[in-house]
């Protein structure tokens, strides 16, 4: 039994999916119980209710979940869901569908008897968000060393691979914007025989390169884990300009139980549970510098946007 996730919040993800993984759970009972485990507790702002806003003040959460078998589900632009990865494994369980987006996610969360309510921002949230609003620059400061998205890779007992995502997303973001984290392809992506992959960081960047299928394919291909991984970001800065401006990471996972971990800049960090021990670790990264605060994740804005 392995589970990878990313950031310093992995560590205690890691932790609530194995206790899932132990008692006999599946690798998606372990990387739902480890996302909501963030969304209940993160204290980054960038998972759940307590995220931080868009350019209007509200929270708006995304989250996938994809199984081994290709079986999947996503959700997108939700409002007042506490537990936006639970929503999505209803949409893979209960749905004939993959996605669900908006007012449609949240209807059928209140028919499945989730409680969907808003809520006001907090003190913290409200303080951030009107001063972003006395600037208006579409530049979010990110701690690259605790920021974004959890993203979790899990492997049960029996040898089935799971991945999992959830997000608020890019703070003060355009009002509907959609990043990487759930889309089934883009943030996350694993199949049977293979392995999985997970995607962190500026969700545009993630999007132009299908990053995590990328990954996987390459692993089908003949490469490892790690060699994937480093292949994408190579590609991923090759395609996508300002590399110097922006931040991603990605994790990857074979059935043989190697993993790989690789980002844009250093700073990624991810935890690993495996043969009892649950640790984080530093990724290497493609360029020598230290990616700042402000430089973890940016994303300028064009005139008139």
């Amino acid at each position: 039994m392995r589970v990878l996730s990313t950031w310093d919040h992995g560590l205690p993800a890691n932790l609530e999916a194995l206790q899932r993984l132990q008692a006999g759970g599946s690798a998606t009972d372990a990387v739902e119980a480890g996302c909501i485990q963030c969304e209940r507790e993160n204290g980054q702002r960038t998972v759940g209710l307590g995220g931080w806003p868009d350019r209007d003040g509200t929270v708006t959460l995304d989250a996938a979940v994809m199984q081994c078998d290709g079986r999947a589900g996503s959700v997108a632009f939700v409002r007042g869901v506490a537990h936006p990865i639970q929503l999505a494994r209803m949409v893979m369980d209960r749905t004939p569908h993959v996605m669900l987006a908006g007012a449609g996610a949240e209807r059928f969360a209140r028919e499945q008897g989730m409680q969907v309510r808003e809520r006001p921002l907090d003190a913290e949230q409200h303080a951030k968000w009107q001063a972003w609003l006395q600037e208006k620059r579409y530049a979010p400061a990110v701690n690259v060393e605790n920021h974004d998205t959890i993203s979790m890779i899990a492997m049960d007992a029996s040898g089935r691979m799971a991945v999992a995502s959830t997000t608020s997303g890019l703070a003060f973001k355009m009002h509907g914007r959609v990043g990487d984290s759930p889309i089934i392809g883009s943030g996350l992506f694993v199949d049977r025989g293979v392995g999985g992959a997970v995607c962190t960081g500026l969700g545009e960047a993630v999007l132009r390169t299908a990053g995590a299928h990328a990954i996987v394919e390459a692993m089908r291909a003949g490469m490892s884990p790690q060699h994937a991984c480093e292949a994408l970001i190579h590609r991923l800065i090759d395609r996508v300009p300002g590399s110097g401006d922006y931040q991603v990471g990605v994790l990857a996972m074979d059935f043989s139980g190697r993993t790989g971990a690789f980002s844009v800049q250093r700073g990624f960090t991810y935890a690993l549970a495996e043969r009892g021990q649950n640790a984080m670790h530093q990724a290497p990264a493609a360029l020598g510098q230290d990616s700042t605060i402000e430089v973890a994740m940016r994303v300028r804005e064009r005139p008139g946007t």
